[in-house]
């Protein structure tokens, strides 16, 4: 459905002055597809490119160079009109904070109209009926359709960005951080009406999300980012023993869960720059596995089964946290 082919993206650095020649690399030959019906959950620390990645799938970052094709065609190949009639009636998207996404002086009705009438979809009486039919399938009653969004609470907004997503009927639902503007016992509504609806509609979706364990729940694929790059893709169940990258077995090492204890797998020093992100490959300066390999090229993919992942010395499938804390030790 949907295809990254060695996409970077690269944006002047802000700040060093006005002659800066600073370039900051949030994303790095990325290589990615989705299929139809498909989960794919996109994790990794802050600053690590998943909201760029986010922002290219759905059409509003144009890459530096590669390609990004939806259901065969180059996005940026084609006409401004031709793109946005695409990935508008396509593709719909789920922004972080629900109390920004949403415009406040416009009334819900008109919020979830809105996407109707800029692609002309029906008559006035059919948008109409569209928007209590959304409501309706986000479980609102049709009452909030006459109120402001200031006058909902943080999980009814979220569910109203949710609607307006999914107002043209989309075949690929992308969600950055859909949750993380929440109270804790939001989260959980939002979660269920996601993968609800995804499998009454048959919709593909695309889960970005600090929240790893949720991930690895909601996702058929777990995309792994570190620094602008994608490191590693596993199957969900295979998380965390049977994944290969060490960012990927120390990210979900430090993770709680509900049964078993927590065994952070160390890691010693910070997040590189990415303004100028390390030669090779970038977690090498935090990596226990880390040698002048590491720092000479960028690894080239490896695949074992049914995942895929770029490192020189990968962990043994199978190894357990103690084990990667002992041998860090």
């Amino acid at each position: 459905m949907l295809e990254l082919k060695d996409v970077h993206v690269v944006h002047k650095a802000r700040s060093g002055g006005v002659f800066s020649r600073d370039r900051v690399h949030a994303l790095t030959a990325a290589d990615l597809t989705i299929g139809r019906g498909e989960t794919v959950g996109v994790v990794g620390e802050s600053g690590c490119g998943k909201s760029t990645l986010a922002k290219v799938l759905v059409g509003l970052q144009r890459p530096t160079s590669g390609t990004a094709s939806f259901l065969g065609r180059d996005l940026w190949s084609l006409k401004e009109s031709e793109r946005r009639a695409l990935v508008g009636s396509s593709i719909g998207m789920i922004f972080q904070d629900p109390s920004t996404a949403l415009n406040r002086r416009l009334p819900i009705r008109q919020v979830l109209r809105d996407p109707l009438d800029v692609h002309r979809r029906g008559t006035p009486a059919e948008r109409d009926a569209r928007v209590r039919e959304l409501l309706d399938l986000v479980g609102l009653p049709a009452s909030v359709a006459d109120v402001l969004p200031s006058q909902l609470s943080g999980g009814q907004r979220q569910r109203v960005a949710v609607a307006r997503a999914l107002a043209l009927e989309p075949t690929l639902l992308i969600a950055d951080e859909p949750t993380s503007a929440l109270d804790v016992s939001v989260r959980a509504q939002i979660l269920n009406l996601l993968l609800d609806l995804k499998e009454r509609l048959g919709l593909a979706l695309v889960f970005v999300s600090h929240d790893i364990q949720t991930v690895r729940r909601m996702s058929d694929r777990v995309v792994t980012m570190y620094l602008g790059r994608i490191v590693e893709q596993t199957p969900a169940h295979a998380v965390p023993l049977r994944a290969r990258h060490p960012y990927t077995r120390a990210l979900f090492s430090a993770t709680p869960g509900l049964i078993s204890p927590i065994n952070p797998i160390p890691l010693v020093g910070s997040v590189p720059s990415a303004t100028r992100p390390p030669s090779g490959c970038p977690f090498r300066t935090r990596c226990w596995r880390a040698d002048e390999v590491c720092g000479a090229a960028w690894p080239a993919a490896r695949s074992d089964d049914d995942h895929l992942f770029h490192c020189h010395h990968p962990v043994a499938a199978g190894a357990t946290d103690l084990e990667l804390i002992q041998e860090r030790a």
